[in-house]
């Protein structure tokens, strides 16, 4: 009898859980944990933003501002991780920041300084999506210059 009242109660648990847990997937459209922290189940087809970092000190540029894809990156990617920055701090700075004040700037500029005394760097925010044919489609838009003593900030960007 009291194997048999701790096997209901067992069951009242379980099935509780498992209808509060569905309750909290469906209200939050899929964003709950364990999902949430999983970007291929919360996050698939949905269109993603990102960042890179060009040394274009030896490249030819025809626009500095030019919107690109892969193709027409200039110069060679510096790999973020030698500087010890990580990638989603930049990405996320560029991506979140409306009004780009001289302190903003200035954000990106201590970020990346330990390339500054050598290099010219061009930062870029790598859009991506799927184009109407389901096809993956990335477009880099210039937003940063900065060289050992110069910042220039894209025009199209709100400036403060």
């Amino acid at each position: 009898m009291e194997r048999q009242n701790s096997l209901k109660k067992s069951i009242k648990v379980t099935l509780a859980t498992l209808v509060i847990y569905g309750i909290l997937v469906a209200t939050h459209l899929g964003e709950f944990w364990p999902f949430s922290i999983y970007p291929m189940f919360s996050q698939a087809g949905n269109p993603w933003k990102r960042a890179i970092v060009q040394d274009i000190s030896q490249a030819e540029i025809d626009s500095l501002w030019k919107v690109t894809d892969k193709s027409g990156l200039p110069g060679k990617t510096i790999a973020l991780n030698e500087l010890n920055v990580n990638t989603n701090d930049i990405a996320n700075y560029l991506s979140k920041t409306e009004i780009w004040t001289p302190k903003k700037q200035s954000g990106v500029r201590k970020l990346l300084q330990k390339k500054l005394n050598q290099s010219n760097l061009l930062v870029y925010q790598a859009k991506g999506s799927l184009s109407e044919n389901d096809e993956p489609k990335v477009e880099f838009i210039p937003y940063l210059y900065l060289s050992a003593d110069t910042t220039l900030l894209n025009k199209n960007l709100r400036i403060k």
